[in-house]
């Protein structure tokens, strides 16, 4: 067919160049010649395009069969492992979600010159996150790239969810057990924050201060739930010594670490520096919140918002929940930067006695 076409195209070039006028000779030729050369290329590109999207398409059906007749299988015989492999199926695709979610994020950051601090509280508080579960979630990435690696993972899930794996690979039932194995941890360190603090009043100088911040710590020793007031009247001590985020006593620094659920096992530079760090993030991320404001959160983001600031969110009630989160709001709107410590200190203050509290209210 190829060479017809060009023995074609050279004996109408020859008819031009002669002048001939057999209209019907050439009109003849010219009509074959131009479906030879359009038609011919089109629908060679046109099937082999069609075949191709007809082999994936049939590819991806025999994939999501073989799945599912997998899953099935799974499901029937080995519930405990699949459950195992449904979780980590759908944490992968939720990992993912977010790292493209961040990725967005930081293409706007990066286009409209926009910094941490001025972005909306969801986009903050999803950077945060992201940040915080890939450095858990990069090596058991690397352990499930390799061929069949993917049963370790499931292996570590069994025996090792809380310890190895971030929220993304935790069911349901497991985020719930494990944020109060969470919570229990950290109200390990409450009293003796607060033995430290009561230790640190000697060296205030200011009477009427040392006073009053005598009273909070045996108002929360006590198992009595502080007012703002009452927490915002100090505040002047946490922003220079003894207690500002750069005076602080080592020991002490240790023992607010786990709060944040930092490692407290660093030379006393570095966990000043952290603590810092983490302080001023929380800092920033109340300030958006209060921007957007606290009834415009999902019930889920009030709970998750309450356990980061050190609460046990699991235990009460939504409305009890909101309104812890705009007491502990009211103290962080009115901190400077340089009041960071009181932020830290204030997961002890409000979070210790608040579920008591409310018990013994009613």
């Amino acid at each position: 067919m190829a060479l017809s076409c060009s023995s074609l195209c050279s004996r109408l070039s020859l008819v031009r160049l002669c002048g001939l006028r057999t209209n019907r000779t050439t009109t003849g030729l010219y009509s074959q010649y131009v479906s030879c050369q359009s038609r011919l290329p089109l629908c060679r590109h046109y099937t082999s395009s069609k075949v191709r999207r007809g082999i994936g398409r049939y590819v991806s059906s025999r994939l999501q069969w073989a799945n599912k007749k997998y899953e099935t299988f799974l499901k029937r015989r080995f519930p405990r492992f699949y459950q195992l492999y449904h979780t980590f199926v759908e944490g992968f695709k939720l990992l993912f979600q977010d790292a493209k979610e961040v990725r967005r994020i930081k293409a706007k950051m990066y286009s409209d010159g926009v910094k941490f601090q001025d972005l909306p509280y969801r986009e903050m508080e999803k950077l945060r996150q992201f940040r915080r579960d890939m450095i858990k979630a990069v090596p058991l990435v690397m352990i499930s790239l390799p061929p069949f690696a993917n049963y370790l993972v499931f292996v570590l899930m069994y025996f090792l969810p809380r310890q190895l794996l971030i929220p993304h690979f935790w069911t349901p039932r497991q985020q719930v057990e494990f944020r109060g194995v969470y919570n229990s941890l950290r109200a390990r360190h409450h009293l003796p924050v607060l033995k430290g603090l009561e230790y640190t009043s000697h060296q205030v100088k200011d009477s009427h201060l040392r006073v009053a911040f005598k009273d909070l710590c045996a108002k929360v020793q006590s198992g009595v739930n502080p007012k703002v007031s009452e927490i915002l009247a100090v505040r002047r001590l946490f922003s220079g010594p003894p207690l500002g985020i750069k005076r602080m006593s080592v020991d002490h620094m240790r023992h607010i670490s786990p709060l944040l659920f930092l490692t407290p096992r660093l030379p006393g530079f570095f966990i000043g520096r952290r603590l810092n760090s983490h302080g001023l993030e929380l800092l920033q991320l109340d300030r958006a919140l209060s921007k957007l404001g606290p009834h415009q959160l999902s019930d889920a983001e009030l709970r998750q918002a309450c356990f980061v600031r050190g609460l046990n969110s699991d235990c009460l009630s939504i409305n009890q929940c909101r309104e812890w989160l705009s007491q502990w709001l009211q103290v962080s709107s009115s901190l400077k930067d340089s009041e960071v410590s009181l932020l830290l200190h204030n997961m002890v203050f409000l979070s210790a006695n608040y579920h008591n509290g409310l018990k013994w209210s009613h």
